[in-house]
């Protein structure tokens, strides 16, 4: 595997995603007005959920540049509900703390419990055309209130080892929990198609 600086690191995007501009520098209330536009196409012209969305986009867009992952993708399959899940694909390089990537540090890294975890991390072995890999899914309380009622938000992560030196993290994450068995589905399709060449 070539290392990170010198890698390419692809990932398809699926239907109904669109790409988040994380990298690049552009307008992002012009660029969110147009990928709302091309989202809801050219027939739904209601004003109200374009402006919906665009906000939407442009809060996701401008989240995900916080993070600085190599791709950010917004899933939103039926405009009118928003966004769904976010998708991430970010980038670890071994550092001094750590010299040698592995595929249990991955694991130890994704699945460590947090105190707003709601539930144990659930991890467990996987290999991917990108290299050996672990897949945990995990979920979180947020936004807890007074009453002590909070939002749950779902994750499911790979961690792939593309070498040594560096590795990758496949994270996808969604509130709406009817959701939860077809977004790690759409997860694990997504891993399958990361791809690392120099």
């Amino acid at each position: 595997m070539p290392e990170f600086a010198a890698a390419t690191v692809r990932l398809r995007t699926p239907e109904h995603a669109v790409a988040l501009p994380v990298r690049t520098p552009v307008d992002l209330a012009a660029w969110a007005a147009a990928a709302a536009r091309g989202l809801v196409g050219p027939d739904d012209g209601e004003p109200k959920l374009l402006d919906a969305l665009a906000h939407e986009l442009r809060e996701a867009a401008a989240d995900s540049r916080e993070r600085g992952p190599v791709t950010a993708l917004s899933y939103v399959p039926e405009p009118r509900l928003g966004e769904l899940a976010r998708i991430e694909l970010s980038a670890l390089v071994a550092d001094e703390s750590h010299p040698r990537l592995t595929v249990d540090l991955l694991r130890r890294y994704l699945a460590a419990p947090t105190p707003d975890s709601y539930r144990p991390p659930e991890a467990e072995l996987r290999t991917l055309p990108a290299g050996p890999a672990v897949r945990v899914r995990h979920a979180y309380v947020q936004d807890v209130g007074r009453d002590g009622l909070g939002t749950v938000l779902e994750t499911c992560a790979y961690g792939i080892r593309a070498d040594e030196t560096w590795g990758l993290v496949l994270l996808a994450s969604w509130r709406s929990l009817a959701y939860t068995d077809a977004l790690c589905e759409l997860t694990d399709d997504l891993a399958r198609t990361v791809r690392v060449t120099s």
